[in-house]
């Protein structure tokens, strides 16, 4: 059936073209011979073609084209008096006499356009009465075309500032209010071609009157095309007779269409300075109106309006441009609580792109578009609409994109309430694009508070939510968002150490949680980043007076101690050991000599392990245990320098102890002659009279001698290992 209907169009079509082309001929012939009665006749004959009911709007407009470009050169002879002896008086009045309706109409605008140029009557008056007269034909398509011929052959006659055809009584608004009224009328034969036919056949009629649209459409580029039509005129005529035959015509397709070329064709000030009536319109037109599409563009050109130059901003403050698109923006969504989700976040998309193109150093308005966010999506699940969620992401990246300074984003109480709609997925590649930004962008992040909101935002990467396990994630994605964890751990730096340490306790806290899969990730960077503020404060001394959590040494050992111990039960046991050892290995740098000296003799013990498979480096063992006599050696000098006496000999008979604990366990590099010299040293240091006498030091020492004295008298084996020494 579709396809016998396209043949038959075809075959009417091309039966038309030919009727036209042979009138044409027919018509030149005469008008080469200067015969206006027999041009007229067939030009008349020509004309009657588009009388035809047959032809879809595609293809009429084939058709009328054809017509068209014969009507050309019609025109040139009527321009030309001394070729047919009629003045253009007499031909206008001529041409109404033809016979049937369309083609005298077709005629009277050719000769009209040829009347008004040679302004011998007032353009107005001919203007008026031809589109008075165009009211003849009521069919829509039939309509549609003419009224366009009629606008096309007088666009360059209209009065305007700088026309020829302006004075004499012409001025700018004859001009507006005929194709004011051209449109008016235009629009109603568009809005009535919906009504043509049977209701069976309403979607094929839609797309029909789609293919035709532009024809209405080029009555507001011709009115934003004269000059003399400034913001005032505008203001009082133009925008509001558009206004009305869109809001009056309640037609969706038409109401989007016109609203759509209004934002469009005018200049982006007259928006601006029209911005109340022109969004008060919006909530009058029909609900099945893509209200959210047409103003997504007025903001879109809004935006780039404001982003050509800094002087037009004082204009959007003039206006409260944010405040009443805001309010628009509420008033649509509220009145269809049938949009769906993603339409609404979709507006506050491009409210947001508005608000940070025109007010950049208003982050309360961004905050506010935010929580208008937030409380369209309040009580809602977590989204699944996938465009929805696109959206989202969309709202959250504007704010970063546009400052490079995730700081500044962090600062929006709102900014992390909107995440909290996203799904897992979802929230992980929005926590991954802030964590981007901060590298990209080298941000540092110097205040607790915001690593705090920080860490919420990226809480997806940090520790299991929605109940999906760290095994059901993919192991390359999992170590990418990891080792990007890692990597913002280190821009978390202030130099005011108080502060530092509210941030370590601060990502302390979240990467605690993280499970034993992510800690090995999380956990060393901030060890490092704690070790850090330890050389920093390693010139300090004491307790911090007035602090909950004094920012010393000690106590960022102890919580590093804890940090730690979370490693090694996850298990990660050799991470654990070598991070115990890299916090050693500082400490020693830290701690008072005497602290020093008992650090590097309990290392010893990492060297001999007393078990069957244990490790047992003898050689290593005796290097701590030298490295601790070197130590409390250099306590006893410095003692002496400070206060010109030497500290008790305590250092030595701990040492002294280690010594004979391995000597015990049967290491070779641990002799019984190096034991003795160390006995000899003890007894030296204690005679000495700038040592310190000490009680307790003395007793320990004799206890010492004592326990040699009784292996030596024990017998055996370890009497014979005893029997050299001498104490």
């Amino acid at each position: 059936m579709v396809l016998e209907r396209a043949e038959d169009e075809e075959k009417w079509l091309a039966e038309g073209i030919a009727a036209i082309q042979q009138n044409a001929f027919y018509m030149h012939r005469a008008l080469d011979a200067n015969n206006l009665r027999e041009a007229l006749k067939y030009s008349a004959l020509m004309l009657s073609e588009l009388r035809t009911s047959n032809l879809s709007p595609h293809k009429y407009y084939d058709l009328y084209m054809r017509a068209f470009d014969e009507l050309r050169g019609l025109e040139m002879f009527f321009k030309d008096e001394s070729r047919h002896g009629v003045s253009v008086v007499d031909l206008y009045e001529l041409v109404q006499h033809a016979g049937n309706i369309l083609p005298r109409l077709y005629l009277l605008c050719t000769v009209g356009s040829v009347y008004i140029k040679s302004k011998e009557a007032p353009a107005k008056d001919i203007l008026k009465d031809l589109v008075e007269m165009c009211r003849g034909v009521q069919h829509p398509i039939r309509g549609l075309f003419l009224r366009s011929y009629l606008s096309q052959v007088s666009r360059d006659k209209l009065p305007d500032i700088g026309s020829e055809y302006e004075g004499d009584g012409d001025t700018v608004m004859d001009a507006v209010e005929f194709v004011l009224q051209n449109f008016t009328e235009m629009n109603k034969l568009w809005v009535r071609l919906q009504h043509q036919g049977p209701g069976r056949i309403r979607e094929k009629r839609e797309k029909e009157r789609s293919e035709l649209r532009d024809l209405v459409g080029k009555n507001l580029h011709v009115l934003s095309q004269i000059e003399g039509v400034d913001l005032e005129i505008y203001k009082e005529t133009v925008l509001p007779g558009v206004l009305e035959q869109v809001v009056n015509c309640k037609d969706d397709l038409a109401q989007y269409y016109l609203m759509e070329c209004l934002i469009q064709v005018f200049p982006d000030e007259y928006h601006l300075q029209t911005l109340e009536a022109l969004l008060g319109s919006c909530s009058q037109l029909q609900p099945t109106v893509d209200i959210k599409m047409l103003l997504s563009q007025l903001m879109e050109r809004l935006s780039n309006y404001a982003a050509s130059s800094p002087d037009v901003l004082p204009e959007f403050l003039q206006v409260e441009a944010f405040a009443k698109l805001s309010s628009a923006i509420w008033k649509v969504i509220d009145a269809h609580a049938e949009m769906p989700v993603v339409g609404a976040i979709s507006l506050y998309v491009s409210l947001l792109t508005f608000t940070l193109r025109v007010h950049p150093d208003r982050l309360d308005y961004v905050d506010q578009v935010l929580g208008a966010c937030v409380k369209k999506l309040s009580g809602k699940p977590k989204l699944e609409d996938r465009r929805a969620t696109k959206q989202i992401v969309a709202l959250l990246s504007a704010p970063i994109e546009k400052y490079n300074d995730v700081v500044r984003a962090l600062t929006l109480p709102n900014y992390p309430r909107v995440m909290e709609y996203l799904d897992s997925s979802t929230n992980k590649q929005m926590a991954m694009v802030i964590i981007q930004s901060i590298m990209k962008n080298n941000t540092c992040i110097k205040e607790a508070d915001k690593v705090e909101v920080l860490f919420e935002l990226i809480e997806g990467l940090v520790k299991d939510v929605d109940g999906i396990a760290v095994d059901e994630l993919d192991e390359e994605d999992f170590n990418e968002e990891q080792n990007s964890v890692a990597r913002l751990i280190h821009m978390l730096y202030n130099d005011d150490p108080e502060e530092m340490l509210k941030i370590i306790c601060a990502v302390q806290k979240h990467i605690m949680v993280g499970g034993p899969k992510r800690q090995p990730f999380t956990v060393p960077p901030l060890v490092f980043s704690a070790l850090r503020l330890v050389r920093k404060l390693q010139s300090q001394d004491g307790e911090v007076v007035g602090e909950e959590l004094p920012a010393t040494p000690k106590t960022l050992f102890q919580i590093l101690s804890q940090i730690i111990e979370a490693l090694s039960s996850v298990p990660s046991p050799e991470l654990a050991l070598r991070l115990y050892l890299q916090c050693a290995e500082y400490s020693a740098k830290l701690l008072k000599k005497p602290d020093q000296c008992r650090a590097v003799y309990a290392c010893s013990h990492l060297f001999w392990v007393d078990d069957q498979e244990g490790i047992k480096d003898g050689e290593r063992v005796l290097l701590c245990l030298k490295r601790a006599l070197r130590i409390a050696n250099a306590a006893q000098q410095m003692a002496s320098v400070t206060r010109g006496s030497a500290g008790p000999v305590t250092l030595f008979v701990e040492i002294l102890n280690k010594y004979l604990y391995f000597f015990e366990k049967g290491n070779p590099q641990v002799t019984n002659s190096a034991i003795q010299s160390l006995v000899e040293l003890i007894k030296n240091e204690m005679q000495s009279d700038f040592t310190t006498q000490d009680p307790a030091s003395d007793t320990f020492f004799a206890s010492t001698v004592r326990y040699i004295q009784y292996q030596k008298e024990k017998g055996g084996m370890m009497g014979e290992k005893y029997g050299p020494i001498k104490a």
